[in-house]
């Protein structure tokens, strides 16, 4: 059997205010596409942000992502992570200052990437999410659309085991929302990444079935258990 990409056993996590879930159970396996809903509030940003160790966990009896023990991280460690994690933002979070190519760059530099391999890594990169032709851009040349093909490549730059997208359509109109989702199911049919996607898309969720997991009443449903 393979090691669970995620393996959640008894969470619990919260924000200053209180408990926000509880009695988190969950596990990924490899390759999987899975999306997560729930209301305004319910925990799933909160969630995805513990998987990449944004947010503090409360308690629990096992709290793992990508091989590394969330419950007993280090800081120094948090780095490793996150190259094993990529991660997509809804309002796409580029350096306003920089071209599409220098946004992956500066990943990869922090990243310790050899110099020598940057060039290729991004031409690939930006070649896989439909892009190559504007690497060099300025982010205030690109559609909406656009922006978060950068913001997909950024996530895909270190080869990750699981992309974590937070609300990824939530800026888009409904035909750059299907384009974009359609780019997150080839990435994970071709490359066998693993997706864990928060939306309130309904349209795109019923279009692209897939598992579904809900935040609601304060833990996390899994409908088809």
């Amino acid at each position: 059997m393979e090691t669970p990409i995620v393996s959640l056993k008894e969470l619990a996590i919260s924000h200053d205010d209180g408990p926000l879930l509880t009695h988190v159970n969950l596990t990924v396996a490899p390759g999987e596409f899975i999306y997560l809903i729930g209301k305004s509030g319910a925990g799933k940003t909160s969630l995805l942000r513990t998987l990449y160790a944004d947010h503090e966990i409360e308690s629990g009896e096992e709290a793992s992502v990508c091989g590394f023990d969330l419950m007993h991280i280090k800081r120094r460690h948090i780095p490793l992570l996150r190259r094993k994690v990529g991660i997509v933002f809804q309002n796409f979070r580029l350096l306003k200052d920089r071209n599409v190519y220098d946004n992956l760059a500066f990943v990869l530099h922090a990243t310790g990437w050899k110099r020598s391999e940057i060039n290729d890594q991004i031409m690939n990169t930006l070649k896989a999410v439909g892009i190559e032709d504007k690497a060099f851009a300025t982010t205030f040349q690109l559609s909406e659309g656009e922006k978060q093909r950068v913001g997909i490549a950024r996530a895909l730059i270190n080869n990750p085991s699981l992309i974590l997208a937070d609300e990824p359509t939530g800026n888009l109109d409904p035909a750059t929302s299907s384009d974009i989702m359609q780019l997150l199911v080839n990435i994970n049919r071709d490359r066998g990444t693993t997706m864990l996607i928060s939306s309130h898309d309904f349209m795109m969720i019923d279009k692209y079935q897939s598992r579904l997991l809900v935040c609601e009443n304060g833990t996390l449903l899994d409908p088809q258990q």
